[in-house]
């Protein structure tokens, strides 16, 4: 039997997931139940590491990777174990090259295959819908996430929520973090509208699941009856011009209540024939989920029963309807949609709502003109005339051996012939024609339009009615068939077409050329009306009135009066196609690409527009950055430099030479300050500029890492080198690693605790080198190992009071620039490790 999994999911670190997640373990212990600690995280809480007193905990798995030590759920020591239930931490964590597995969860899968029951724990940022959506409210990315669906398999979810400004007082009081990493914290990632933003996102998501559940126990349990647990609106949509009024109306009828759902259903007949207009249901169905809504669609015959078990499906709690356009007297024959829907609707509530269609009647249909060829109308034409006589001389001669019965076989045989070839007209002469030629040559008395025998008047009569039964039902077959032919072939043309944009092609020019094909025009236009321009009954027809928004094939029209075909999308856009007119059919189809087109335009705009926008607030976003650090850092130096010279040059005091000496020592270390800063800046400008230079040569590190450590000054101190004289050479330019070097070790050593020092390693893996620079400060969390490489950024310090941030920023774009990579990993142990990884050159030879 399969285990059972249960989730505590938060919407935050420090929530109290883990926390949770160790009392129910507790509570299982006391309760007899086999518990055990796979994996627990508890991130040095006192309180969360005190919960595990007395619990037994399974011993990690140690792994090595890339030369450092990592702990790891030991997945085959917990299925030997074989416990009743297993604790088992950070559901979305990857694992370590070479485990068992990629990710935790599916370690937890393979527990819960071996029958083990699973208490696990995640937070909202790691689920895989809600990625990017977390990024763009926090600004940090999520690269350890988990797929929705195996959280929503889990047997029991439990939110584990506390209001932002709890979390924000737990942190202040060291319950969360370690005191050093609390204001960088504070005011990054945790900030009240940060942690607001993802608590929704934990509460929604939560909702839905709920939401899944109680339709499973419904339709599980049979319950038929809508529970209002979460208010629903349903609009039947008809493809109508009244359509536009029900979604508005609907849409404010969902406003009132915070947090309804708005859902559009269509009802298409079974046989897929329906008349409605496919362009006005895109465009309504556009409108729906421009208001937040989504679209459906439901095959019935039967239109309120069809709608009504649409709703209760959905456990819908209003149903929005147009009143009826069918006028008085049709409404004496049937009561219509909205009464049946109302008298079926029980629970549901059911809106009727008036517009200006109501009581027009109903627009007929448009129906092909001819169910057949005109070839085969021509030939059935040319049997009935011509086949009748021919069959009435051969059976002439046959006139005393045939009855009566049998010679209307023949002639009934020909009616059905002609019915299948010509359809019904020409089958219907051919009955009339054959019954008069059955009486005046086979019905006694011959030669005479009369018949003696009512048994013969009874036969023709039914040789007529068969006949022509027979060709009605022919030619609606025929007819049907064609019109289920076009709608095959529209389906199909709308399924290349959807699909020709989701592959990435240019969505406008590719719906234009596919149309152009498809409808065999010379040019497709889209044409807009020009904002100037004034609306006259004229501007049909005027050039100036109208631009060219997008066009292909032939010369283009330039107002929608020179085009043969014109589609109005709305009052500023109108398709222009010339190559001859279009019939009915083809139009409604056009229509619908029409307002395809239109929408496709409308976002390749809004992308354009972003795209233009994204590089202006980059660029105002470092500007700003830029001076706030700036103003600081070059102002600090320089405000010593100037007091350690104007001191100097004071000779009202008589300075001693040790006091002289620590003056030019703090101006020197002020201006030294400054020229890193202003060589910074201006590397990093180059670098995005792309103008940077770049020699890569042939390099040993053992001559440039004592170079660099020499260039830290006072802070040479406290670095440790251990580089190996086997390594190969490497292919860098040695300025610019020496650069790099420089601002690694002195950041390492900045956040180093005194009594600590950085360490800088080096070894050799295949055709590339890696240097690590380690040091035992506070480290960063894994989320944040890309935010500190932002230009004018420091980690959890926004107001860069603290410096202007560009050391991690320029150390990675100057080992990009030589070809190598720069990357944080967490040092073993706490801390941070840079690892510098630079190619070795094509000249070194293994050792």
């Amino acid at each position: 039997m399969r285990g059972r999994l249960r989730v505590y999911l938060g919407a935050a670190p420090g929530v109290g997931k883990t926390y949770a997640m160790l009392c129910e373990g507790r509570r299982g212990l006391e309760r007899g139940r086999d518990v055990v600690v796979g994996f627990v995280e508890t991130h040095d809480r006192a309180r969360t590491a005190a919960l595990l007193d007395g619990m037994e905990v399974i011993p990690r798995k140690t792994m090595t990777h890339r030369g450092a030590t990592f702990t790891e759920l030991d997945t085959e020591a917990v299925i030997a174990r074989a416990p009743t239930v297993a604790l088992i931490d950070e559901l979305a964590h990857t694992n370590v090259p070479g485990s068992r597995n990629v990710k935790r969860w599916q370690d937890i899968d393979d527990l819960l295959d071996a029958g083990i029951d699973v208490i696990s724990t995640v937070n909202i940022q790691h689920l895989e819908s809600v990625n990017d959506v977390v990024q763009e409210i926090t600004g940090v990315p999520q690269r350890e996430t988990v797929p929705d669906e195996v959280v929503r398999r889990a047997d029991q979810i439990e939110l584990v929520d506390m209001s932002p400004e709890a979390l924000r007082r737990r942190m202040a009081h060291g319950n969360v973090y370690a005191p050093e990493k609390v204001d960088a914290a504070l005011s990054n990632y945790f900030r009240v509208g940060n942690l607001t933003a993802l608590r929704e996102l934990a509460l929604l998501w939560v909702a839905g699941k709920v939401d899944d559940q109680l339709d499973r126990y419904r339709a599980e349990h049979g319950i038929a009856s809508t529970w209002e647990a979460r208010e629903r609106v349903v609009v039947a949509l008809t493809g109508g011009p009244e359509g536009d009024t029900l979604v508005r109306r609907a849409a404010r009828i969902a406003a009132r209540t915070k947090g309804a759902d708005l859902l559009a259903v269509h009802v298409t007949s079974a046989d897929g024939l329906a008349g409605a207009d496919p362009a006005s249901l895109a465009r309504q169905r556009s409108l729906v989920e421009d208001m937040g809504g989504t679209y459906h669609q439901v095959v019935g015959d039967d239109i309120p029963r069809a709608l009504l078990d649409f709703a209760r499906g959905v456990n819908a709690t209003q149903l929005v309807l147009g009143a009826s356009r069918r006028g008085r007297f049709a409404q004496l024959f049937s009561r219509g949609v909205g009464v049946e829907t109302t008298a079926r609707s029980g629970s549901i509530d059911v809106h009727m709502i008036t517009h200006d269609e109501a009581k027009m009647g109903r627009r007929r249909p448009v129906r092909s003109r001819a169910a057949l060829t005109r070839t085969r109308r021509s030939i059935g034409w040319v049997m009935a005339v011509a086949g009748m006589p021919v069959l009435t001389a051969a059976l002439s001669p046959f006139r005393d051996v045939l009855s009566l019965p049998s010679e209307i076989l023949f002639f009934l045989c020909l009616t059905v012939g002609v019915a299948l070839v010509g359809g019904m007209w020409p089958a219907i002469t051919a009955a009339v024609g054959g019954s008069l030629l059955l009486n005046w040559y086979f019905t006694p008395p011959i030669g005479e339009f009369t018949i003696s025998d009512p048994e013969n008047l009874f036969a023709l009569v039914v040789f007529v009615l068969v006949a022509a039964a027979v060709s009605t039902i022919v030619d609606i077959a025929a007819r049907r068939t064609r019109q289920a032919a076009r709608a095959s072939a529209d389906a199909e043309l709308l399924s290349t077409l959807a699909g020709h944009v989701l592959r990435g092609q240019a969505a406008v020019p590719s719906l234009l050329e596919r149309m152009r094909e498809t409808f065999g025009l010379t040019s497709v236009t889209l044409l807009e009306r020009r904002p100037e321009a004034a609306r006259t009954p004229d501007d049909q027809s005027d050039p100036d009135a109208w631009r060219i928004a997008a066009t292909f094939g032939g010369a283009p029209s330039t107002c929608p009066g020179q085009s043969d075909t014109d589609v109005v999308i709305d009052a500023d856009m109108i398709l222009a196609a010339q190559g001859g007119p279009l019939d009915a059919a083809d139009r409604t189809v056009l229509e619908a690409f029409a307002a395809e087109v239109a929408v496709a335009l409308r976002q390749e705009r809004l992308q354009q527009e972003a795209e233009q926008a994204r590089p202006l607030a980059e660029a105002d976003k470092m500007r700003t950055a830029l001076l706030a650090a700036v103003s600081h850092d070059l102002r600090t130096p320089l405000a010593s430099a100037k007091a350690a010279v104007e001191s100097l040059h004071n000779t009202d005091v008589a300075w001693s030479e040790q006091d002289r000496a620590e003056l030019f020592a703090t101006a020197e270390e002020s201006l030294d300050k400054l020229d890193r800063l202003v060589a910074n800046l201006l590397d990093m400008s180059r670098l995005q500029a792309g103008v940077l230079g770049v020699t890569p040569q042939p390099l040993a590190l053992e001559e440039i890492v004592p170079r660099a450590i020499d260039d830290l000054g006072p802070l040479r101190d406290r670095v440790e080198g251990d580089i190996s004289i086997d390594l190969p050479e490497i292919l860098a330019d040695a300025a610019l690693l020496e650069r790099v070097l420089v601002n690694l070790m002195s950041n390492a050593v900045r956040y180093s605790p005194p009594d600590k020092t950085v360490l800088i390693t080096a070894s050799w893996h295949g055709d590339h080198v890696e240097i690590r620079v380690m040091d035992r400060g506070p480290g960063i969390p894994p989320e944040a190992h890309d935010h500190v490489f932002q230009p004018f950024q420091r980690l959890g310090d926004r107001d860069n009071h603290s410096g202007v941030g560009l050391g991690l920023a320029l150390s990675r774009g100057l080992t990009e620039a030589m070809g190598g990579t720069l990357v944080p990993e967490e040092t073993p142990g706490g801390g941070l490790t840079m690892t510098l990884t630079l190619p070795i050159s094509s000249r070194a030879v293994p050792a």
